[in-house]
């Protein structure tokens, strides 16, 4: 596989004869001011940068665009008012001399009576979507680069939060409230996609490596339980991405190059100034065989190889209305092949040599179209790919030879049309209704050598199957200080029939300006992974059954109550306490310890059959953020949880789930220095502690193993009451953002500590075919990570 260097050659040379050698007169902050409910433009509003002096403003013209011009390097607040409208503070506007800030902002309008105090509005942590009420919170593209041990990686972003434990450096899995990773839906731009991550298989939502690109997403939101009803297919939460617009009135670049994330490079501007249509469009190829080159543990000897493209396409406005184009594609392979492991390698079998290849990609046509003043259609029309190849070739003691094993090949095409109404009817009530038709292509096969030449053909499938939703939800509030938030979404399979109905509620109560309360239910469905439908079980006369293609949805029900307190400017601190019960839950017929909710707690595809929906789960706990917002140079977050996550399969035993570490908390802190005689550049460290509790697993039988020449876990008995030892990692980053006083230039450098105790955390305790023995095999080590990176 081989980088396109043509695209990055081509940047080089407009970087060349770019306006990055003009002088300097100062960085722009511009962006549109919208009815954050039906989207309406709003001009005359005042837009104010806090703090400087002279104080910079601007307002709004008739198309809602507002800007700021000559502001120099640093972190602002901007403060928007407009009359009957709440006034809303965005704190952290970080402005560099490489490149211009372009925000679009959503008012609210009050609903207050002359006598009635206002309510202002605040942006921290302030979600995307209106519809959220508990369990919610918005990230921006700074909290993904800021924070230590991030990588660059959203998920990875999303460990820091309450309820969310990730103890596992190999994969970005999500752990939502005890939940299985597979429990999680990621949407981009209003699009579902299975799993957006390099080395991704079928029936999974994580991978060792994502393939978002941070440098093209906006401000985007993160849901842990009884989310909004426009939302379905999923019971554990909701990761919804959106790219940014690209700079609609000149080009920008950015140049990136990390250790991990590899060679990456970024091009964006105008298509049509005078229509304010744009282009983003962004590019890696990894580099991680020179990490390893320089002694950095990537946690296998095999060299991964990745790359990916990204990119949005948006329209001006017309009489037609908007019409927006997004995509994103992503490739990658390995190879562990058994003469270059060492006993350090996570992964690799020194008995034998495997091969991996996965693709994925997406496209999709979004159009936006007013209906009158108050209300808008939004309609994205796409599709989804993935695609893998497992290849496993068994090594032969005596000669070395290589006899093919096994062989995994899977497609996965989702085609999807989804429309959705919105209106705000008054200023006290909005109304949103939607469908979504998603025709999902499954092409799997999936065989493993029994003897000679007959094989287990465990999926043989090439079909179609439909997934059709449907939603409507309302946000009303009864006065400035109690909302209610309320739908029902619905979902139908057509491989099966299988059907759902699941209100949704969520009521909000400020009681003055410092004290929030908020209470949700949801109930939740989500079909089974394609690799538990179409799985064939071999049975004693040599045919198969696949029954598992009539298993129903695995349905779940959200009680959330949370507190919101602000005790001080800059600070919050927020506690919820929940509990969710899972139903329908595939298990066994014969009794035994299997459960659904299992799923994804190693890489092994889903190898069961003969199941049928009758397995229970229950997760509680309680959460507490607390949180002091960045603010004159300095940030800290501490997130704890206390949780059970308990599941009960066919034999009716209560059991600890694979996911049930009991604890997680985090400790995050960071500083920023202005340097230099203007205080143009800043010096940045940043410092995360976690520490989680061990995960629950099945234990090997040694004996067994043994005599099997292969690894075989103790029976039912013994399922999930091994414990790994609890998790610990401290990560530490610095960084230097450089703003070039007489070009538009940025440059930052930082270095990524991860680990920095080099503590040893249990990966898994595995039998070891060469040794003959149990081995245990630990995450990685002391990982340092640098990026360095440069905007113009």
């Amino acid at each position: 596989m081989k980088p396109n260097f043509t695209f990055l050659l081509a940047l080089l040379s407009t970087f060349l004869t770019s306006s990055v050698f003009a002088e300097g007169q100062g960085q722009t902050i511009r962006g549109t001011i919208t009815d954050k409910q039906s989207q309406a433009l709003l001009p005359g509003a005042t837009v104010l940068l806090l703090h400087t002096d002279p104080l910079l403003g601007a307002t709004s013209g008739t198309d809602g665009q507002f800007k700021i011009t000559g502001v120099g390097p640093g972190r602002y607040d901007l403060r928007i008012s407009y009359l009957g409208y709440k006034e809303v503070v965005v704190p952290n506007v970080v402005v560099t001399s490489g490149k211009e800030v372009v925000l679009d902002l959503g008012m609210e309008e009050n609903i207050h009576s002359i006598n009635e105090v206002v309510v202002a509005g605040a942006k921290n942590n302030e979600t995307h979507n209106d519809m959220a009420t508990v369990s919610a919170r918005s990230f921006t593209v700074d909290d993904v680069n800021r924070y230590a041990g991030g990588r660059s990686d959203p998920a990875r972003l999303a460990a820091n939060f309450a309820g969310v434990s990730a103890p596992d450096d190999s994969r970005n899995d999500i752990v939502i409230r005890g939940n299985s990773p597979t429990g999680v839906l990621y949407r981009i731009e209003g699009l579902d996609i299975p799993n957006p991550n390099h080395f991704a298989t079928v029936g999974t939502t994580g991978g060792p490596v994502s393939a978002i690109n941070t440098n093209l997403l906006r401000n985007s939101d993160f849901f842990t339980s009884a989310f909004p009803a426009e939302y379905g297919n999923a019971n554990a939460g909701i990761f919804d991405l959106g790219f940014r617009n690209g700079n609609s009135e000149q080009r920008e670049y950015t140049v990136q190059f990390g250790a991990l994330t590899g060679l990456e490079a970024v091009a964006e501007g105008p298509l049509n100034a005078n229509r304010g249509s744009s282009y983003v469009i962004g590019y890696r190829y990894s580099f991680t065989g020179f990490a390893q080159q320089l002694g950095i543990p990537i946690g296998t000897t095999a060299t991964p190889y990745y790359q990916d493209l990204s990119f949005k396409i948006t329209g001006g406005d017309s009489k037609f209305g908007r019409f927006t184009l997004f995509g994103l594609g992503g490739t990658s392979s390995i190879s562990f092949l058994h003469t270059q492991i060492d006993s350090t390698d996570l992964f690799a079998d020194p008995t034998k040599d495997s091969y991996f290849i996965s693709n994925i990609g997406l496209a999709g046509l979004k159009h936006f179209i007013r209906v009158g003043s108050r209300s808008y259609f939004s309609t994205v029309l796409g599709a989804t790919y993935s695609s893998s190849v497992f290849n496993q070739d068994s090594i032969s003691k005596s000669d070395q030879s290589a006899t093919r094993i096994l062989e995994n090949r899977s497609t996965q095409v989702h085609y999807t049309v989804t429309t959705a109404f919105n209106s705000k009817i008054n200023s006290k009530l909005f109304l949103k209704i939607g469908v979504q038709d998603e025709l999902i292509n499954e092409n799997l096969f999936y065989r493993q050598l029994i003897v000679n030449n007959q094989w287990n053909q465990i999926w043989d499938n090439n079909s179609y199957t439909s997934l059709i939703q449907g939603f409507a939800e309302f946000k009303y509030s009864f006065t400035e200080k109690l909302t209610l938030n309320a739908g029902v979404h619905s979902q139908w399979l057509t491989l099966n029939n299988s059907t759902s109905v699941e209100p949704r509620i969520g009521l909000k109560y400020q009681l003055n300006k410092r004290n929030t309360l908020s209470l949700g239910y949801g109930m939740h469905s989500q079909m089974q992974p394609a690799d538990v439908y179409y799985y064939r079980a071999l049975k004693a006369d040599g045919t198969y059954d696949d029954s598992n293609r009539n298993l129903g949805f695995t349905r779940s029900e959200h009680f959330v109550l949370g507190y919101d307190l602000l005790p001080a400017p800059e600070w919050r601190i927020k506690a919820e306490v929940y509990y969710q019960f899972l139903s329908d839950v595939p298990v066994t017929i014969a009794p035994s310890s299997f459960s659904m909710l299992n799923s994804g707690a190693s890489f092994n595809p889903n190898n069961q059959g003969f199941l049928v929906n009758s397995g229970t789960g229950t997760n509680y706990g309680v959460e507490l953020t607390a949180e002091r917002f960045f603010s004159k140079g300095f940030y800290g977050m501490i997130t704890a949880s206390l949780y059970e996550s308990k599941y009960k399969g066919s034999d009716g035993i209560e059991r600890n789930t694979a996911f049930n570490g009991n604890y997680v908390y985090n400790i995050l802190l960071g500083k920023e220095f202005k340097i230099g005689k203007e205080k143009r550049n800043t010096l940045s460290a940043d410092v995360k502690m976690t520490q989680a509790g061990g995960r629950y697993y099945t234990p090997v039988d040694l004996a067994a193993s043994q005599a099997a020449h292969q690894e075989v876990l103790k029976g039912d008995a013994y399922a999930f009451t091994a414990r790994n030892p609890d998790f610990y990692r401290l990560d530490v980053k610095a960084g230097y953002t450089h703003n070039s006083k007489r070009r538009k230039l940025s440059q930052s450098l930082f270095f990524d500590v991860q680990n920095v105790t080099n503590h040893q955390n249990v990966f898994a305790v595995r039998y070891n075919p060469v040794t003959n023995k149990l081995s245990t095999a630990y995450q990685i080590g002391l990982f340092p990570n640098f990026v360095y990176k440069v905007q113009f």
